[in-house]
């Protein structure tokens, strides 16, 4: 079996954040990493070269296939804030309807920018999501 690529570094999220070219990119991910860590409890940790990641679960695939990944997370990627949460949508489908401005993929919330979202909203969203993950 193929084993996952991203995995936790010891690479520093400070200086990782710190690096972000623009100025108001880098302000949300640190308004995102705020959100996180309070939500987990848990320090942010670099997954890879560029996936912050707070709080840690395993999991087992129906096929025995297991990993280990985080709680919730985000990167900040060229085009999109790109969030991490476990839980997925479908089970939030009122709170998306309030979320504001964004895009989902299957466990990926895809943001311009904090600007274009209710941050409460997003912030309920984040602690439903690690509610989840912690039932895994």
């Amino acid at each position: 079996m193929a084993e996952l690529k991203t995995k936790a570094t010891d690479s520093s999220v400070a200086d990782f954040l710190g690096a972000i070219p623009e100025e108001r990119r880098r302000r949300d991910c640190v308004k995102l990493a705020q959100m996180m860590q309070e939500a987990t409890g848990a320090e942010p940790k670099m997954w890879g070269p560029s996936i912050v990641g707070f709080g840690h679960f395993h999991y087992k695939y129906e096929s025995g296939r297991e990993n280990d990944w985080f709680q919730v997370g985000f990167a900040p990627r060229k085009n999109d804030l790109t969030l991490y949460l476990v839980s997925g949508f479908p089970r939030h489908e009122a709170l998306m309807k309030k979320l504001g401005k964004h895009k989902t993929g299957k466990s990926c919330l895809y943001l311009k920018t904090l600007d274009d979202v209710d941050e409460a909203v997003l912030k309920e969203l984040i602690e439903e999501s690690v509610g989840y993950g912690s039932t895994l």
